[in-house]
Formats: C-alpha cells, structure tokens, sequence
C-alpha cells in the first residue's frame, strides 16, 4: 500500500518539495522487505519500506537520497527517452498522422512528424496560456517544447518553467489545455494533493475526460 500520506513530518515534506521541484514524484509503499528499497525511473522515485519503519527513519532515509536523484534524474530520462524514440521511429511509417485528433490524409516520417507537430504546438500554446493563467491564477515564466515520452507536460516549480510534450498535438486541443491547466496548477501545489486535483478541477470542471484520454482510457495509449 502506498503510505506516504500517512506522515506529514516537515523533514518528508521537504524533501518531496524537492522532488516535485525537479519533476520527480515521489511514492512509497510498504512491503515486506527487510531494508529499504530505492528505484529512480522517470519522473518518479520509487521507495519501498519495511513495514515496521518508524516516521522518523523513513523521513531521514528518504532525506538523504533526495540529492542522489535529482542528479541522477537526467540520465534516467535520456536512457529511457533512447529507447522509447527508437521504438518510435521503428513504427513511425505504420501509424496514421493525427492533428487534433483529426486524420491527416499524408503520411510522415517520424522526424518529419515532431517537426510537424513542433510548429502546430508553437503556434497555439501562447493563446492557451493566456487564456487559462489568469483562470488558474498562476503564471509560467517559460515554456518549452520537448520530445517527452512518459509524461505529456512537467513543471520546475522554484523556475515556474513548463515543459510540454511534442507529441500534444495528435490528440484533441482540449487535451493540450488539460494539461497546461495541469501543470499551472503545479505552481500553487508541487504534489498530486487532493488540493492539487480540487485546484484543477476548479479552473477545469471537465478535465477528467481530457486526462482519461491521454491516460489511455479513452483508446489512445499514453
């Protein structure tokens, strides 16, 4: 089970501040191990505790690894960014090309289609954002584009940059506002909080159905 809601020690907020401030989430689940046990994978740093750790230890452990994975962090993405790119462009030739949502009646390649979406993404994030900051009541001092294939946005909370993914444009346009609605919402809480999802809910009452999109609920893989 996952317990990192049970503590609410300044020591273990503090460190998943961190994290969230790198992108990284952090989960911790108790298991029955004898030592604990730490995975970094892409945007999440995965703990498993014995399950009778005490608060304290666990705060202080996870504490002294928080560096560790921010430093480490990159290299993850890149390995794992290889290996999803390559399995991308091995396909590339045999899936149809979407732009919001909507069939395109030619084909690409794989390099031609990030080009492609990279200029159509260009072109109407700036309007998206002006519409949703003041609704969500945060601002963003940059956006980036780049070729993500785990998440479809992150956020640097301490630079209040934004990252989205390349790839946005193949699903509907309301998926792409989801997710700036998202990770604006990021910068009044780093965490997935239940007051993080009340924020999005709030500025977006129908996000669910854009994010079970993108989730793969709705027949698309994510």
């Amino acid at each position: 089970m996952t317990v990192l809601a049970e503590y609410n020690s300044s020591l273990l907020e503090s460190a998943v501040q961190r994290l969230a401030a790198s992108g990284i989430e952090l989960q911790v689940t108790k298991k029955r191990v004898k030592n604990i046990n730490f995975r970094l994978k892409p945007y999440t740093l995965m703990v498993s505790v014995p399950l009778s750790i005490s608060p304290a230890q666990m705060a202080q452990s996870i504490t002294s690894r928080v560096s560790w994975a921010i430093e480490n962090h990159d290299q993850v993405l890149e390995q794992y960014q290889r290996k999803q790119s390559t399995a991308s462009e091995s396909s590339a030739a045999d899936s149809p090309l979407l732009l919001w949502g909507i069939t395109q009646p030619f084909a690409l390649s794989h390099d031609e289609k990030i080009a492609y979406y990279h200029k159509h993404l260009t072109t109407v994030f700036p309007a998206l954002f002006e519409k949703w900051q003041p609704i969500v009541g945060a601002q963003a001092n940059e956006v980036r584009l780049k070729k993500m294939h785990t998440r479809w946005g992150s956020c640097n909370t301490r630079a209040c940059r934004i990252w989205l993914s390349v790839y946005l444009p193949a699903y509907p346009i309301e998926c792409t506002e989801y997710v700036i609605v998202h990770e604006l919402c990021h910068l009044h809480h780093a965490n997935h909080s239940a007051a993080f999802w009340q924020t999005v809910a709030t500025a977006m009452p129908d996000y669910r159905q854009w994010h079970d999109m993108l989730a793969g609920k709705s027949g698309q893989l994510d």
